[in-house]
């Protein structure tokens, strides 16, 4: 049995002038290959300022998931956490409420006893 994590930017809103983005918005699945499959969800919302004059700058239409997604693990860094061990803590939640699912499951059994 195994458990994986997928993180997924669902949606975007930029200014269509510069091609700033000012929102995303983002969600965080684990999934279990069980049968049946098991599953928890983390999303959110990143609202985003930015200064298209600056040399980091990345206009709309040449982002990657993955560009966004690196502004979202940083969003979501707790204390002295960097961003890739706040994407860890966030992944091992899900994955935790996930085996809860699967454990709870199999500890249980319907029907009746007649």
């Amino acid at each position: 049995m195994a458990i994986t994590t997928t993180w997924k930017v669902n949606d975007m809103t930029h200014v269509d002038a510069d091609g700033g983005v000012i929102k995303a918005y983002w969600t965080c699945n684990a999934l279990s290959d069980t049968t049946p499959a098991y599953s928890a969800v983390e999303g959110g919302k990143l609202l985003c300022t930015y200064d298209a004059s600056a040399s980091g700058y990345i206009a709309y239409a040449s982002l990657t998931e993955n560009n966004v997604l690196n502004w979202i693990y940083d969003s979501l860094k707790e204390g002295s956490e960097t961003a890739a061990e706040a994407k860890a803590r966030i992944e091992a939640n899900r994955t935790a409420r996930v085996q809860n699912q699967i454990d709870r499951a199999t500890a249980q059994a319907t029907g009746v006893p007649w």
